[in-house]
């Protein structure tokens, strides 16, 4: 015999529940104790363990935020020694610049130390100034008539020289006269003024635009 047809010939009255068979009794007091953990779970437990994973998320995320503060807060004292370096060197650099009216100083300094070292000048030509990001390159071009220990000594003086000067595209020939030229393109740089750097910043874009228009 089923269990099914088994509850239907028991004929049993539900308001009279100690005449139940005890495990009847025992039945359903089993699933009404399933059915209130289902709707405890559900109305209680779930919520607060959805609470609880959105905490532990948020647990984590804080502390990663507070792991890279500290990370940076441990690297600061560092990061900004080596900031305070470049500032000075960056000034250091600077100080090597001459000014606008200091370029024609240096340019004869250039000149004098050609002629300290017993070489001729056929050709001492500054050309136009290349504005770059906030300094300006002058090149200048040389023709020099000497001999070689002569050049060596130029090379060595110009580049022991407070102010930056660069030596480019060297060639050295001989003469006619049974001497020595030596053609070079010098450059040096001098720092631009603020207003100077707006000047340049604004023909730039000024090209790019007529750039952007032949396109």
């Amino acid at each position: 015999m089923s269990l099914s047809s088994d509850m239907q010939n028991l004929n049993l009255d539900v308001n009279n529940i100690g005449s139940w068979p005890v495990w009847v009794r025992g039945l359903a007091i089993a699933l009404v104790c399933i059915a209130v953990l289902v709707i405890g779970y559900m109305v209680i437990i779930k919520p607060e363990l959805d609470r609880l994973s959105v905490a532990e998320s948020k647990e984590l995320s804080l502390k990663s935020e507070f792991e890279l503060k500290q990370s940076k807060a441990a690297n600061l004292e560092q990061y900004q020694e080596q900031m305070g370096e470049i500032e000075r060197s960056f000034g250091t650099l600077l100080r090597q610049l001459p000014s606008k009216t200091e370029v024609a100083d240096l340019l004869s300094e250039i000149s004098s130390i050609g002629a300290a070292n017993g070489l001729e000048f056929k050709l001492f030509q500054p050309e136009k100034e290349q504005p770059l990001e906030f300094y300006a390159e002058l090149p200048i071009q040389l023709e020099l008539v000497g001999e070689y220990h002569q050049f060596g000594r130029f090379v060595s003086d110009v580049a022991r020289l407070p102010r930056i000067v660069t030596l480019h595209d060297f060639k050295i020939g001989s003469t006619k006269e049974d001497g020595f030229s030596m053609t070079a393109q010098a450059k040096t740089y001098r720092y631009l003024d603020d207003e100077e750097i707006a000047q340049a910043n604004k023909a730039k874009k000024n090209a790019g635009k007529r750039t952007a228009r032949k396109r």
